[in-house]
């Protein structure tokens, strides 16, 4: 079955929070839905969203500071894990950011995944020490 990969719009809220739901990425202190607005509010054409069907199969969001690209919400269907839908859309927001001039992309696993951990490491992502911080200035 084909794979296609493009831009977020707005009816695809509902599947795109039943994906990150569905694959753990939601955390009770993000409020997806608040994420999905933020996202469409600065370099909306850096959330990509895979569909096949004419269902939400995938997700990713993108962005690039000037500095460094940022990959979040990585996500596809647990059903069809192992048919390239993750890879597809790391290259293709990877295109995207290299056409901005992004010269290095980042992410965050945490270190709990060990599954994301080797996808990760097959696409070239190398592992590196580093404390990450983070301080909420809008309570979601």
């Amino acid at each position: 079955m084909s794979i296609a990969i493009r831009p977020f719009e707005l009816p695809d809220t509902e599947a795109v929070v039943s994906l990150w739901q569905a694959t753990g990425l939601t955390r009770p202190w993000n409020n997806p839905y608040q994420d999905i607005n933020r996202k469409l509010s600065v370099q909306p054409e850096l959330f990509l969203v895979a569909v096949a069907a004419g269902a939400i199969v995938g997700s990713v969001m993108a962005g690039y500071d000037g500095h460094r690209g940022w990959l979040y919400y990585l996500a596809s269907d647990p059903a069809r894990r192992g048919e390239g839908i993750g890879r597809r859309l790391v290259e293709v927001a990877e295109e995207r950011l290299l056409e901005l001039g992004c010269p290095k992309v980042q992410l965050m696993v945490r270190p709990e995944n060990n599954s994301a951990h080797g996808f990760y490491g097959a696409l070239g992502y190398e592992a590196f020490e580093t404390w990450a911080t983070g301080k909420r200035l809008i309570a979601d």
